[in-house]
């Protein structure tokens, strides 16, 4: 195992558990804010009793998003110094407006919500949730406004062996970051919608604090609804912009190796990237035309062909990415969305019937059914950077490039190991603490 395999495992590990928290944070904070804004206009309290409940569980949640995002900042540093010296100054700022973001608007205001409830004036209260959703989901805007400038590189000046920064504007309009961002906000509107589904399925169940939290699920019904029809058709119109930006990526999901004017789409597949094909599939014909397209006839670059162009362009390399693992995880993402949206064409049945909290096994499926957003979530951040490789700023920058040079083999292993044992360890404390929450329930 070299140095550039336990860096990249590292890397991904720490964003892999960053994302976990944060998705939900990102959702859940929106509807904290839409629970006390219900409670100022119409000063029904059980609207303050859940946005304090919940405001625990994001509380929770945000914490541990902390801790992991600063440990991803120092591994630019530490472990891609290479990297970070190329792209610094562009990819610097974003990530610095993005630290001002969170670390002086969220946490001042997470400070006055969490202790203001009887101190501050109601209006002046629900302004401070408010400007922590804002500033929440800005802080990942930014994120994402360097992650698209590695995928799409954008106002930049190439000078000697580093890039400077030329035009900020255009990194900050950078198509890529658009359809990347409401895919990825929307994410987090659909995981805290089925969390708050999954949690207040567990009170019907037992049958505590039922007025609560029939009135939250519902938020978190209607939540979850609207968040999966838009992050299946974002998603999917992001998929299309991946034809015109990054070809290979989206040829890798689907296992296209011959460029083809009727594409089919693969529903399954045998891999054999030694030999460039696929030695089994089941496909349906012409319909990866119609998905990428919108047409019949739209052409569709394979793997094999642009591989060449991609030769030719900038060298002899291996510019297929590991397409197996692209092509199960954008399946993974797939089935999961079908079976959400199933699952919530059951509830709404039930719920419209009256039969909902006399299901037992339909309340026990929601409840068990939280895990699989936060699967969706890692198999979309799979497909989004390894699918981008061999490169690690698009076309660029090779990763091989952007490891550091003086970081021992052995420091990188250990950091690892040491890291990943700390990210169970929060995750278990995590959940500890929110299953405590929950059973506790919510303050009267």
């Amino acid at each position: 195992m070299d140095k550039l395999l336990l860096a990249r495992l590292q890397f991904s590990t720490t964003l892999t558990y960053h994302f976990w928290f944060l998705s939900l944070t990102l959702g859940l904070v929106l509807l904290i804010a839409l629970m006390e804004t219900m409670y100022v206009r119409s000063g029904n309290n059980n609207y303050k009793v859940m946005a304090k409940f919940w405001g625990k569980l994001f509380l929770i949640n945000y914490s541990v998003g902390i801790l992991t995002g600063i440990i991803q900042e120092f591994e630019f540093g530490m472990n891609w110094s290479e990297y970070s010296r190329f792209v610094g100054d562009v990819f610097g700022v974003p990530l610095a407006i993005e630290t001002l973001t969170a670390f002086f608007v969220e946490s001042t205001f997470i400070g006055l919500w969490v202790y203001g409830w009887d101190q501050l004036p109601k209006r002046l209260h629900l302004a401070a949730i408010w400007l922590v959703a804002v500033s929440a989901n800005l802080s990942a805007f930014w994120i994402l406004t360097a992650n698209a400038f590695m995928q799409r590189p954008v106002g930049y000046l190439l000078a000697g062996d580093r890039l400077e920064l030329l035009d900020f504007i255009a990194v900050v309009t950078n198509p890529y970051v658009f359809y990347q961002y409401s895919h990825t906000v929307l994410s987090g509107l659909l995981t805290a919608g089925f969390f708050m589904l999954a949690v207040s399925s567990y009170y019907l169940l037992h049958k505590r604090y039922t007025g609560l939290f029939r009135l939250s699920f519902r938020m978190g019904f209607i939540c979850a609804a609207i968040a999966t029809a838009l992050v299946i058709g974002t998603g999917h119109i992001y998929t299309q912009y991946l034809g015109k930006s990054q070809p290979m990526k989206r040829a890798a999901m689907e296992a296209l190796w011959e460029t083809s004017d009727r594409a089919p789409f693969t529903v399954v597949a045998l891999i054999d990237k030694p030999n460039n094909r696929n030695s089994y599939e089941i496909s349906v014909p012409g319909l990866l035309s119609i998905m990428a397209g919108n047409h019949l006839d739209t052409r569709v670059q394979g793997m094999k062909d642009l591989q060449d162009s991609f030769t030719a362009t900038y060298g002899p390399d291996e510019y297929i990415p590991p397409v197996a693992l692209l092509f199960w995880s954008f399946r993974i993402m797939l089935f999961i969305s079908i079976y959400l949206v199933v699952l919530l064409l059951v509830v709404y049945w039930y719920w419209r019937t009256q039969r909902l909290e006399a299901s037992p096994f339909l309340l026990r499926t929601i409840m068990w059914s939280i895990p699989l957003p936060y699967i969706a979530h890692t198999a979309g951040w799979i497909i989004t950077e390894v699918g981008r490789q061999p490169w690690i700023v698009y076309t660029l920058l090779r990763t091989e490039q952007g490891i550091s040079k003086v970081v021992p083999l052995v420091n990188i292993g250990l950091t690892l190991a040491g890291y990943t044992v700390i990210y169970l360890a929060m995750t278990a404390t995590a959940i500890y603490f929110m299953r405590k929450v929950i059973v506790a329930g919510p303050d009267s």
